[in-house]
């Protein structure tokens, strides 16, 4: 994959935006915007520039957004636009991982005809034609494809696009897809977009089911605490804003940044150390930088071996396979209760 995954590159580092305006506006908070859903990965990674990337929770990053006050009606998406509910689109531009990944188990894969370049799953999205990342779309290409519907991710950065889009009459749905309730919901709002509600709810109802089951099999396993390594210059974790703090909840262990509320926040090593995780969670980049660095040895999960490589392609996008992320934490980190 061509993005960038957790703890990918250090010496790049992830886009800092403000939550609540500039100066004075509220608290500046470090965002990995999980571009949805990330089943490639967080990295599934909206990025900005090779020297601005963003680990997109991981995605359109890990990250993402705040929820309060994001609760829209039925009748409008995220940027609080209305969305028009008419005859069933037929030629969809998808710039939203996990739009993509819910249109494709919808049924509605066919009729998909642009995607984000981190769009890896399933593998028939593979064949439809990228339009670059999700991020600051480029208008033109788009409407070059003559959609009936545009996806975006709800951020500011897609902001204008969304209402250039809408001024050239194109129904336009701008979301985010950062939490377990967004994925039912986004699933929801598809699925009367498409006349399909009834398969939608097949699929909210499956993702569910595995996550209570995975919930009620850790219930009373012990909780062992974890730390989720997201990026490594500046070091950055998940906080409990995030869906993967969710799926951490529901595989049985606790997220020792839990008290950042937010989806993710910078933090520092010593502070690591003092928390002291029994395990910390890392993609195959970011762990090998973990074992490299001798100044993780400073934390005692670190320096005893107890880092957990987690599978980028399927634990950072909160969409169609969130039972199966949950599955496959648990697995991790209840090894004797999974045999």
């Amino acid at each position: 994959m061509d993005g960038p995954e957790p703890g990918d590159d250090s010496s790049s580092a992830p886009l800092s935006q403000n939550l609540g305006g500039g100066p004075g506006g509220g608290q500046a908070l470090w965002r990995v915007l999980v571009a949805g859903i990330p089943l490639g990965g967080v990295s599934v990674l909206f990025s900005r520039s090779r020297t601005r990337r963003l680990s997109l929770c991981f995605a359109f990053a890990l990250a993402a957004c705040e929820k309060t006050g994001r609760e829209p009606s039925a009748a409008h998406d995220d940027f609080g636009d209305p969305i028009r509910m008419g005859v069933a689109p037929t030629r969809i531009v998808s710039l939203n991982p996990a739009t993509t990944e819910i249109l494709f188990t919808l049924g509605a894969g066919s009729k998909v005809i642009g995607r984000t370049q981190y769009d890896l799953w399933p593998d028939s999205a593979r064949l439809v034609p990228a339009m670059g990342g999700g991020i600051s779309v480029n208008v033109e290409a788009v409407l070059g494809t003559h959609p009936d519907l545009v996806l975006l991710y709800a951020s500011q950065d897609n902001r204008s696009a969304a209402d250039r889009l809408r001024a050239a009459g194109i129904n336009t749905v701008s979301l985010k897809v950062d939490h377990i309730s967004d994925f039912r919901r986004t699933t929801q709002l598809l699925g009367a977009i498409l006349h399909d509600s009834t398969r939608a709810r097949i699929v909210i109802d499956s993702v569910q089911h595995t996550l209570d089951s995975v919930r009620l099999a850790t219930r009373d396993a012990p909780k062992p605490s974890v730390f989720w390594h997201i990026w490594d210059a500046p070091l950055i974790t998940i906080g409990s804003g995030s869906f993967m703090s969710e799926l951490v909840d529901i595989a049985g262990a606790k997220n020792v940044y839990a008290d950042i509320t937010g989806p993710s926040g910078p933090i520092n090593l010593e502070d690591v150390a003092r928390r002291d995780p029994d395990f910390i969670l890392a993609g195959p980049i970011g762990a090998r930088q973990i074992e490299s660095d001798p100044r993780w040895r400073i934390v005692r999960a670190a320096r005893d071996g107890r880092v957990l490589i987690v599978d980028t392609m399927l634990v950072a996008r909160p969409s169609v396979r969130l039972g199966e992320a949950a599955v496959s934490l648990a697995r991790l980190l209840h090894p004797a209760q999974s045999r």
